[in-house]
């Protein structure tokens, strides 16, 4: 007895295992109860209204009353459409045709196309659905009060990926986890390692700079890491026929970025971790929950509370993923997608400084 109260004190008294068992499993359950949601609410969509009568404009106010979707952009013709997709808000676009009023008196029937961004082939389908079922809602209560009943036919058109194949999502996805885990992982392993076996005395004497020691850590896994992104694309599209309809030199260009930018990461964990098994703790729960719940990888970032929305925006793979499904899905060059970079280069600029500027004080 005596001895089960000494581990009970002994446990109380150390924080990091008190984090470990009581926090930890705290932040995954707040994280994936807010997180994991099959709903959209609030998905950007465009309108294009060749008619602007009353019928057009009372579907158009019951989609955005409906909460699961607010209007990005009013169009005006359809050389438009691909615009405001690959401007990358936009998530569907709604066409009443023309004379649409009209075509329902005349006719009993009137057209709707739905053009939905289905580089996110499951989102892509629940925005279809529900736009659907929100003009079928309309019809059903227009035919309550009128002796012809009418109908509207709906058009469903999926861009970017017709036939809808999960690969188109998870590829980018995969290959963003990837390269964040396996880059920022094995370099505060690497450095954590020197410390932990005693060989950073060594580094320590010798005439190398703080810079040129990080060179040397970094440099390997830098090359090993862009040789995993070339087979990670090599599979997509051989295996998966993922293609890359954009430039391919920006899309490596993107990801030497995104590497150095996890490699900088790997630096800043390795400064705070004294051991290798405290070092890979770290990067697991610091970079794999939050990569695959807060990057937008997997479930819709509109979806979240505003609170968490905020804390995704400083998630660097959200930005490395918007980059690559543009380039590779919509073809989209640098002037689409310069703000993420710009981005992914802040982020890398400053966890580069810090992890210098922390490695100098452990070397003094």
């Amino acid at each position: 007895m005596n001895f089960i109260q000494k581990e009970f004190r002994h446990i109380l008294r150390d924080t990091r295992t008190l984090i470990i068992m009581f926090g930890i499993p705290i932040v995954q359950i707040l994280l994936f109860g807010y997180v994991i949601s099959t709903e959209v609410k609030n998905a950007g969509i465009a309108i294009l209204d060749l008619s602007k009568d009353q019928a057009t404009i009372k579907i158009t106010e019951k989609l955005t009353a409906s909460g699961y979707f607010k209007i990005i952009k009013n169009l005006n013709s359809f050389d438009e459409i691909e615009e405001a997709f690959k401007q990358g808000n936009v998530k569907e676009v709604v066409i009443f045709e023309i004379n649409f009023d009209k075509n329902l008196e005349n006719f009993n029937s009137a057209n709707v196309q739905l053009i939905a961004d289905a580089t996110d082939a499951n989102t892509a389908n629940i925005i279809v659905f529900y736009t659907s079922s929100i003009i079928q809602n309309y019809v059903n209560e227009q035919n309550k009060t009128i002796k012809m009943p009418f109908e509207i036919k709906i058009d469903e058109r999926m861009l970017y990926n017709e036939e809808l194949k999960s690969s188109f999502m998870f590829v980018p996805g995969i290959m963003a986890i990837i390269l964040m885990l396996i880059s920022a992982m094995m370099t505060s392993i690497s450095i954590a390692r020197e410390k932990e076996l005693g060989t950073m005395e060594v580094l320590l004497v010798s005439p190398l700079k703080p810079v040129q020691i990080i060179l040397g850590k970094v440099t390997p896994y830098f090359i090993l890491s862009l040789i995993n992104a070339v087979s990670i694309l090599a599979v997509g599209y051989f295996v998966f026929d993922v293609p890359v309809t954009g430039s391919l030199i920006l899309l490596m260009a993107e990801t030497m970025l995104f590497i150095l930018l996890a490699l900088s990461l790997g630096i800043f964990i390795s400064t705070v971790a004294k051991t290798q098994q405290f070092a890979m703790m770290l990067s697991m729960f610091a970079l794999m929950l939050p990569t695959m719940l807060l990057s937008g990888f997997v479930f819709p970032i509109e979806n979240m509370p505003v609170w968490l929305q905020v804390i995704c925006q400083v998630m660097p793979p959200k930005w490395f993923i918007i980059i690559i499904r543009n380039i590779m899905l919509k073809g989209t060059g640098l002037l689409y997608i310069w703000k993420e970079t710009l981005i992914l280069f802040i982020f890398t600029a400053f966890f580069i400084l810090l992890s210098v500027k922390k490695f100098k004080i452990r070397l003094e």
